[in-house]
């Protein structure tokens, strides 16, 4: 199935949902067993994951970020243009910090726990 393309459709059906739980941003050397990691990319400094607050926390790793996990549950295609940006100003218009990582189907963004509803409703008032 291929991804929604038009900015219109892909803001009037993103309905965000919240993924429960707390998220941080943490670096490995390596691979540790039995860590969920939920999301990584590869840099200079380390591989960087996105995971669960209480695995960090278990395994000492230091973070300086927790975040609240939204999902757009919309199939963007990876080639559309805008759904980053219109989603981004929303949040930024709003005072919002937002890391975005696209997955294959969705968007997803890590934003501040502590303002999570707040993004929600930025959100919201998008779609609208």
């Amino acid at each position: 199935m291929v991804g929604e393309t038009d900015l219109g459709r892909l803001l009037a059906g993103m309905s965000p949902v919240v993924r429960p739980g707390r998220y941080v941003f943490a670096t490995l050397d390596g691979e540790v067993p039995g860590l969920e990691v939920l999301a990584s990319v590869v840099e200079p400094e380390g591989r960087s994951v996105v995971i669960s607050q209480t695995d960090a926390a278990r395994l000492g790793l230091t973070h300086d970020f927790v975040a609240g996990w939204i999902t757009l549950q919309v199939h963007s295609a990876l080639s559309a243009i805008g759904l980053t940006a219109a989603v981004s100003n929303a949040l930024a218009e709003a005072g919002i910090s937002c890391n975005v990582v696209a997955g294959r189907h969705h968007d997803h963004l890590l934003v501040p726990f502590e303002r999570l509803d707040e993004a929600i409703a930025a959100l919201s008032a998008l779609r609208a």
